[in-house]
């Protein structure tokens, strides 16, 4: 590890700033796993944490509703959207979104071959003129993939966030167009605490279905929730999540995870602070020459352009991020809850001395 100038110990600076998966788990989650590990519970989700889990997240949406865990983002997507699709289907999605870029064509093999149709829109969002294009029924078409699910990812993957406002638009288009919708929300709190407003407004009151409830990237060590607000979908889901494979025996050790992330705020706590990170981030290299931010900095994640001397010498001591991926000399840079201010000033004081 390179050698760090600096009164605090070296330990203690975190250099990456590629992606919130980097982060470990909040100790409260991990003292729960431990607590939660010296005891004996009923097996596949019959234990008290399990029914813990569903009363608490229940409260938070405040309706009924049924959750499914597992342990992976691209099963939770995976899995959702395929009691949403037939395989003649078509999942309307922008071409930037995860399910797209980075699920390895599970949404496709999961649904038994529906498509993915791109909608495309400025800053990773949908646009609601396109979409309703897109969404118009084409029955009479049997060449032709049936729209039946429409995908969002909130957060997006450029830390862009739909408001509420955009969220019901995309819902009522679904709705006239008898389109199921489908929220990928890897980053969904990053997203709650910027609109600072209530998880039913961002979900089920601008008629989203089904919620890929993300956690791992803000302090948990493993475990996804699938919240079906349709609960005639639960069935269905029950059989899918287990021919899958994803139905945990020990699901008690996932679900206390989530029982300890979802008390006392923990986990708007954490994506608060992920998020100042971020936009302390942001406003400190805005004042360094020749470094351009891309767009408004709203979540936990922000691109900028720098020049190429400040990116290599940034990676030369031993930072680490992604650049070049999206355009030359473009980089990304994402925080999280164990983000330090430390680590952003010396960032940013590195970034300085090599303007």
């Amino acid at each position: 590890m390179d050698t760090i100038h600096t009164s605090k110990p070296q330990a203690m600076i975190n250099k990456i700033f590629s992606s919130d998966n980097t982060a470990g788990a909040a100790p409260e989650v991990l003292q729960a796993i431990m607590d939660a590990g010296m005891g004996i519970q009923q097996p596949y989700g019959n234990d008290d944490y399990s029914q813990q889990v569903k009363k608490t997240l229940e409260a938070i949406f405040e309706c009924p509703l049924n959750v499914f865990l597992v342990a992976t983002g691209t099963a939770a997507n995976a899995l959702a959207l395929s009691v949403l699709t037939p395989p003649w289907g078509a999942v309307l999605c922008h071409p930037e979104s995860h399910i797209n870029n980075d699920e390895c064509g599970a949404p496709e093999f999961f649904t038994n071959g529906a498509k993915l149709v791109f909608v495309d829109g400025d800053h990773s969002k949908l646009c609601p003129q396109k979409l309703a294009a897109k969404a118009a029924p084409n029955t009479a078409d049997v060449h032709s993939v049936q729209a039946s699910v429409v995908s969002v990812s909130q957060t997006t993957e450029t830390g862009s966030v739909y408001s509420l406002e955009e969220l019901s638009t995309i819902g009522h288009i679904c709705k006239k167009n008898g389109l199921k919708f489908h929220m990928d929300g890897a980053r969904f709190t990053n997203a709650l605490v910027a609109l600072d407003c209530s998880p039913a407004a961002m979900t089920w009151q601008a008629g989203v279905d089904v919620l890929s409830f993300g956690a791992s990237k803000n302090g948990t060590l493993a475990v996804e929730a699938i919240i079906l607000f349709d609960q005639t979908l639960a069935q269905e889901m029950s059989f899918r999540r287990k021919r899958s494979g994803h139905l945990m025996s020990k699901l008690s050790l996932m679900s206390t995870q989530l029982c300890a992330y979802l008390k006392q705020d923990l986990w708007l706590n954490n994506a608060r602070h992920a998020n100042a990170m971020a936009l302390k981030l942001d406003q400190g290299l805005r004042s360094i020459k020749g470094v351009e931010i891309q767009g408004n900095t709203v979540s936990n994640m922000f691109f900028c352009k720098m020049p190429r001397p400040i990116i290599d010498g940034l990676l030369d001591q031993g930072f680490y991020f992604y650049s070049d991926r999206w355009d030359e000399n473009v980089v990304r840079l994402v925080t999280s809850f164990a983000t330090k201010e430390v680590d952003v000033d010396h960032f940013i004081s590195a970034a300085r001395e090599l303007e």
